[in-house]
């Protein structure tokens, strides 16, 4: 798999991550999404398909990650 060009990737992160720095970031990159540390933003890039991240996001809305008590 050839890694996607993130030179005009558009960085974002959640709006619940406040100003700190720890957190992670995601751009949407073509028909990939790039995920990285904000504390280490040239330390590597996660890429997953639109598909793969639509899982997880599917996964993170219906409790599947959830952290049990």
């Amino acid at each position: 798999m050839q890694e996607p060009d993130l030179s005009g990737a558009r960085w974002r992160k959640s709006s619940l991550s406040g100003s700190g720095p720890s957190c992670v970031e995601m751009a949407f990159v073509g028909n990939d999404v790039a995920v990285r540390d904000t504390k280490d933003r040239d330390g590597g890039t996660l890429i997953f398909s639109r598909t793969e991240w639509n899982a997880f996001i599917g996964g993170i809305k219906n409790g599947h990650y959830d952290n049990p008590v």
